[in-house]
């Protein structure tokens, strides 16, 4: 019935069309001034914690493994939501007090983090040990070989899933409107609440996460075709 009476009454449709018209500029500057420079910091820096973890996981050592084992363990066991609301509202009872902005880096780092480690750590243990026993026969030590030889191999085996986080991730911002962060969802929040026009907005909101997903699977595709050739070769 809302639709029949949007769509017939041409001063509504033509209003319509000018709030999302009006609309576009801000979502899309939320996007490239917070969603994708969000996304692209988390995934750095949660790449970094995930090669320390899985490093620590396979290293042997229990100072290392157990505390790294635990981390994960508590990142993958709660939500996202949760470690974001402890990072943003809960820290302050203590007296630590963190912008809204790295409170959604520290969040998302800390939660790529722990599932890209499972992808890195199981990467570098599908490496034939051959490999490693290569670079222990030329004289290498186990930084160098694990440098030179083992991380390059797990790299190519880990790409494709590693993609697929980053895109997950791209998704996973729009959890940072929560916690204050002016990303590309929290613009569309701000316009629905002045406009009502909730479901059109989120709509257009929806579309452009979609847009940008879409981009980064043809990339995605493009790099796993040129993976696959090179392992061909």
């Amino acid at each position: 019935m809302y639709l029949s009476n949007i769509f017939s009454d041409p001063e509504k449709m033509e209003r319509l069309l000018d709030i999302l018209l009006s609309s576009l500029l801000p979502l899309l500057k939320g996007a490239l001034y917070y969603t994708i420079p969000l996304t692209l910091i988390s995934f750095i820096v949660g790449i970094f914690i995930a090669v320390l973890t899985a490093l620590a996981r396979i290293s042997g050592n229990p100072l290392l493994s157990i505390p790294a084992r635990v981390y994960v363990s508590i990142i993958r066991g709660t939500p996202l939501l949760v470690q974001l609301f402890i990072i943003f509202y809960g820290l302050p009872t203590i007296g630590l007090v963190i912008d809204p902005f790295p409170s959604a880096v520290i969040g998302f780092s800390l939660n790529v983090g722990a599932y890209a480690s499972e992808v890195i750590r199981a990467a570098i243990l599908s490496t034939p040990k051959g490999q490693w026993e290569a670079a222990y026969s030329i004289g290498m030590n186990y930084r160098q070989a694990l440098r030179r030889i083992i991380l390059p191999q797990a790299s190519r085996v880990s790409i494709p899933p590693l993609s697929n986080t980053f895109i997950s991730l791209v998704k996973d911002t729009s959890l940072a409107s929560l916690i204050l962060v002016t990303e590309m969802f929290r613009k569309a929040q701000e316009i629905a609440a002045q406009t009502y026009e909730f479901l059109y907005l989120y709509t257009e909101a929806a579309v452009l996460y979609w847009v940008i997903c879409f981009g980064l699977s043809l990339v995605q595709g493009r790099l796993e075709h040129r993976l696959d050739r090179y392992v061909a070769k």
